[in-house]
């Protein structure tokens, strides 16, 4: 199954046999919530999910947007209709950071049928697809997580990574180099890390890059699609938007583990090291 679908693949699945549950994941990184813009107009069917209350948990040592408990996310999961052997289409307001999220954390709890909406709610109504505002009550799902479906890494397994393969820094050059930092304790990047902003995985539609022009680009950042190449994982400032790259690469053909906790974690110790500038060291 790929990764992602078009707006017209979606519309021909929703009419056909087996039609998927469908999240709506719109999230604004430290903007207003979301809810109001949901109720306002959503794909028909879709049910919301808050990406800081119920794709996180609490903010802390582990970062601004830890991973939520597996328990606590299955239920989540399940209040929205999941179900194990349903199919699940998400989708956000087109930039699929927040989509992607939910991708990342149902194919890590091991829901094999989980895809993302390419360009989002954007594409589906520039595809003339129909919006709602009616109340959506799905039958409870019977999604039971089990982690463990995609890689992983907490701060040491980073830094091995960063050492021994490629870890990617999927945030935004300026903020790699350490020339501004808007939100953590210290700009800067892991030592040994490559910028790779997730910005430049997408057209000015906010849809993905076609597979070959992902593969060229990755094989740029030292990346190699298929078996035999060096480990690869991703990190960004609180693990959304690096699902985002790591999202890029499943449709590039690279597997890629990621690292959750990310920069906001990584730089609230100060006993980490920090690297500055324009070049991995």
């Amino acid at each position: 199954m790929t990764a992602i679908l078009s707006a017209s693949e979606l519309m021909s699945e929703l009419a056909g046999p087996r039609p998927p549950v469908l999240l709506d994941i719109r999230w604004q990184l430290g903007g207003p919530d979301q809810r109001p813009a949901y109720e306002a107009g959503h794909i028909p069917g879709a049910v919301y999910v808050d990406l800081d209350r119920e794709l996180a948990g609490p903010a802390g040592s582990g970062g601004r947007h830890p991973l939520p408990e597996a328990e606590a996310f299955g239920a989540v999961m399940r209040r929205a209709g999941v179900s194990a052997g349903a199919p699940v289409v998400v989708y956000d307001g087109g930039l699929g950071w927040a989509a992607a999220r939910a991708w990342w954390l149902l194919r890590w709890t091991e829901h094999a049928e989980v895809r993302v909406l390419d360009g989002g709610l954007a594409a589906w109504t520039a595809a003339g697809g129909a919006v709602s505002a009616d109340a959506v009550s799905p039958a409870e799902g019977d999604f039971k997580p089990t982690p463990g479906g995609l890689g992983l890494l907490d701060a040491d397994g980073a830094a091995a990574l960063a050492r021994e393969g490629v870890l990617l820094d999927a945030r935004a050059g300026e903020r790699y180099r350490g020339e501004v930092e808007p939100i953590d304790r210290v700009g800067g990047h892991i030592p040994g890390a490559v910028s790779a902003p997730t910005t430049e995985n997408v057209g000015p539609d906010g849809r993905f890059l076609p597979g070959a022009e992902l593969r060229a680009r990755f094989a740029g950042l030292g990346v190699t699609a298929g078996g035999g190449g060096r480990p690869v994982g991703v990190y960004c400032g609180s693990g959304v938007s690096g699902a985002h790259e790591v999202l890029a690469l499943e449709v590039a053909g690279v597997a890629a583990a990621l690292y959750a906790g990310s920069w906001s974690e990584w730089s609230s110790d100060p006993e980490r090291p920090v690297a500055t500038g324009p070049l991995p060291r």
